[in-house]
């Protein structure tokens, strides 16, 4: 059974109030106002991760027919994909930095295993060398820190922001007259 879509509903004077005016790109390619999307975006996260969604824009008749002339709803499908390709990007950005940041922490581990090792072997088992070797253990894993937070945590938050923006692309727009 199809989940009901869950609404955005924004309320404005003129569509200028949606779009950026210092963009001097064309109706269907401009970006949306700082607030407009940070309202629409936060509805978004509001409303349940699994149902679709639907924004509802409420304009004036004059405005809500410019509105349908020019394809509001396109235009914030294309800002929303962009939105959601640009996240992307990023997180393709973040795992390749961290695979470099593996393959460095990965050898300095060997290097201080090696060396944790040597130490063992070449200097005693006294508890200063204990620590030396026990230290350089430590540093090896210590090293592994950055690339295992980025593969087990830092890259969440760009699947959800993709996430969300890819469901407002996909967002049925409804302009409606008041």
């Amino acid at each position: 059974m199809a989940k009901e879509n869950a609404v955005i509903e924004v309320r404005i004077r003129e569509l200028g109030q949606l779009f950026n005016s210092f963009d001097p790109s064309p109706f269907h390619e401009r970006d949306l106002d700082r607030d407009a999307e940070e309202y629409i975006v936060g509805w978004a996260r509001e409303l349940p991760s699994d149902a679709p969604l639907r924004i509802v824009v409420h304009l004036p008749e004059e405005e809500a027919r410019k509105a349908q002339e020019r394809g509001l709803g396109a235009a914030l499908a294309n800002y929303f994909a962009e939105r959601a390709a640009m996240q992307q990007r990023e997180l393709n950005e973040l795992f390749r930095v961290g695979r470099r940041y593996l393959l460095i922490g990965s050898l300095v581990l060997i290097v201080c295993l090696l060396g944790s090792q040597m130490a063992r072997t070449h200097l005693g088992t006294g508890p200063v060398e204990s620590v030396l070797a026990e230290s350089l253990i430590l540093v090896g894993w210590v090293a592994n820190w950055k690339p295992i937070e980025t593969f087990l945590y830092d890259w969440w938050p760009f699947k959800r922001r993709r996430d969300l923006y890819r469901r407002l692309a996909r967002a049925p727009v409804d302009v409606r007259p008041t």
